[in-house]
């Protein structure tokens, strides 16, 4: 039986940073030559981050990417490498390098180009077709293929499987959804089954802008068993010794993997070049069934401890309820999100708008997780129809969190701009005073950002920004929307789930347990405007995420009327959306790239 020692490096790669993404790789790689690893995987597009989008557009980008790969091949000495890149010839590939001792052995181009959801890849690339080649690797036969290319039953590992390839690598950019990682697992299992080959699935890790790539790389043996899982949210490098048996034996009794037709959206696979991989002998002798996952660099507890000394005498939080079977991993990637938008763009710090709600006081946990609380500054700003259990709500949720706190009340600058805007517009709308709270409150925001660096978190869910519950240039003012796919109860089950993880209440219950509340008027809460969140978010997931007309959801408790209502607000609402900072995408119709419907639209059902 032989023997293969892989190395899965699952890592954390800047979008057009190609120096250091170059680094990055060049440094996984010393410690896999260190672990004695014969064939090391990379993500896709590891040269350039994922997706570069319109860096694509650039020549010099595209060439800056090709010298860059060639350093990386410079790099690669006693070892195999299989590595994402762009290639250019008569057009551009998304493609991945097949690396041993300082030279490129061979190249694969991505035959299936996403071009939904999130995905644009149509736009910049051109599909990879032809003939499939394999690579010897200390005599184990191995395929390329790339994200997509699994995803289809007759892609190119099917193919492979028909060449008799023992291992096809699968290099991936797949981001964060909920519920995302049981799919691909399902599905990856069924590939391997189906072509008799092992399965190496590598994921990128980090967030970019509003994608978060949560890793989670897999190993599958030919007849899709898992064999290695590694951690989401988390850079590693997992190793593993895996054992390729003679493929005819299962061939005897399952003759899928050995069927002649032809894959649909590929040419004739069964010529086939072998390139071989020229290693050196092997170092050290591996145990057959030996694994095992390193931190890669220094790794970053993206869930923090507080202070034990906060700990005496708090009370414990109840269990969370809500839309998300597992708030986890949800908290885990608008934690990861927030803390590579922070750090790869440089920012010192972030500033929160602390108002004394569960909205902010979210937020103000996430960052508390994502960048430590040194780097945290809470704004309590009450206005003279801000309650007093707020103000000390907040101050309190400061303290438990070690964070810094600053209030400053906008009392003296409300009172002048509502004389002003008397003179002028005579006797003012509620809802221009209600807007004009909030608008104070973002220009002080913004000031504090211009004077020290530090970002503003927005705080709006997804609830408030699909009905437009919020004020442009107001509360809707800053650089990144932390919580702006999560809903009003995710909102809530979050906060409870991250207090269960505390051991007591570091959001304190009052926060949890008080009406919802925008505080501009006098006795105002939010189902004032809105229907309760509970009948709103299923009416939104209907409508957005599930691309129902009114006449096609199932309106529950909610009455025709009011859903129509809801339906108005959420298309009429579009021009705010277009105008707010990105944010963590954690479900499969995000608003932006995921949902982009025009701002003018007369459709009505």
């Amino acid at each position: 039986m032989r023997k293969l020692r892989i190395g899965l490096c699952q890592i954390d790669l800047t979008v057009g940073a190609l120096e250091s993404n170059v680094e990055r790789i060049s440094r996984a790689l010393d410690v896999c030559r260190r672990e004695g690893v014969e064939l090391a995987v990379f993500p896709e597009l590891a040269v350039t981050g994922y997706p570069p989008e319109d860096l694509l557009l650039r020549p010099g980008f595209v060439r800056a990417n090709l010298q860059a790969i060639e350093s990386v091949a410079q790099s690669a000495r006693g070892i195999c490498a299989v590595v994402g890149f762009v290639d250019r010839s008569e057009d551009l590939y998304n493609a991945a390098a097949v690396i041993s001792d300082g030279r490129i052995l061979s190249v694969y181009h991505k035959r299936l180009l996403p071009n939904y959801s999130v995905f644009d890849e149509a736009r910049y690339f051109r599909a990879g077709t032809g003939q499939l080649d394999l690579v010897d690797v200390a005599g184990v036969k191995i395929g390329v293929s790339i994200c997509e290319d699994a995803w289809s039953p007759d892609g190119p590992i099917q193919g492979y499987g028909r060449l008799g390839a023992d291992l096809v690598v699968n290099l991936n950019a797949s981001p964060y959804s909920l519920g995302k990682q049981l799919q691909r697992e399902r599905m990856l299992s069924v590939r391997a089954a189906d072509a008799a080959v092992a399965l190496c699935y590598v994921n990128l890790v980090g967030g970019q802008d509003e994608l978060v790539f949560d890793g989670g790389s897999m190993v599958f043996s030919a007849d899709g068993d898992s064999v290695l899982k590694m951690g989401r949210f988390v850079e590693e490098i997992g190793f593993v010794d895996l054992a390729i048996p003679d493929r005819f034996r299962k061939r005897l009794v399952d003759p899928r993997g050995s069927q002649r037709s032809v894959a649909s959206g590929t040419d004739e696979v069964m010529a086939v070049t072998i390139h071989k991989a020229e290693l050196p002998a092997r170092q050290r002798t591996h145990d057959s069934a030996s694994q095992s996952i390193v931190p890669f660099e220094t790794q970053v507890d993206l869930v923090r401890d507080l202070d034990p000394d906060l700990l005496r005498d708090k009370t414990v939080c109840n269990m969370p309820t809500g839309p998300y079977e597992d708030p986890s991993e949800v908290y885990r990637a608008l934690v990861l999100g927030t803390r590579d938008y922070v750090s790869k763009n440089g920012f010192p710090g972030v500033l929160i708008a602390l108002s004394g709600g569960v909205d902010s006081a979210l937020v103000a946990s996430i960052a508390f997780d994502a960048v430590g609380p040194d780097r945290v500054t809470c704004v309590s700003m009450p206005s003279r129809y801000s309650s007093e259990g707020s103000v000390s709500d907040a101050e309190l949720l400061c303290e438990n969190f070690g964070l810094k706190f600053a209030s400053v009340p906008i009392e003296d600058v409300h009172a002048p701009f509502l004389s002003t805007l008397g003179a002028a517009l005579g006797d003012i709308r509620s809802i221009v005073e209600e807007n004009l709270q909030s608008r104070i409150r973002g220009v002080i925001m913004m000031a504090m950002s211009n004077q020290t660096g530090a970002m503003v978190l927005t705080t709006g869910n997804k609830s408030e920004q699909a009905t437009g519950y919020s004020t442009l240039y107001g509360d809707t003012a800053g650089g990144y929307a932390v919580i702006k796919d999560v809903s009003k109860l995710g909102v809530y089950q979050l906060c409870r789930w991250r207090n269960l993880e505390f051991g007591y209440d570091a959001i304190p219950d009052a926060i949890l347990t008080k009406a919802p509340s925008a505080e501009l008027r006098p006795d105002q809460r939010d189902d004032q405007s809105l229907p309760p969140y509970e009948v709103l978010d299923e009416i939104i997931e209907g409508y957005v995420e599930g691309d129902m007309t009114v006449l096609e959801m199932d309106h529950g408790s909610a009455s025709m009327e009011l859903v129509e209502r809801v339906a108005r607000l959420i298309d009429r609402s579009e021009y705010k959306r277009r105008q707010n900072p990105p944010g963590v995408r954690i479900t499969e119709k995000a608003f932006g790239k995921d949902r982009r419907m025009p701002i003018t639209n007369g459709f009505e059902l």
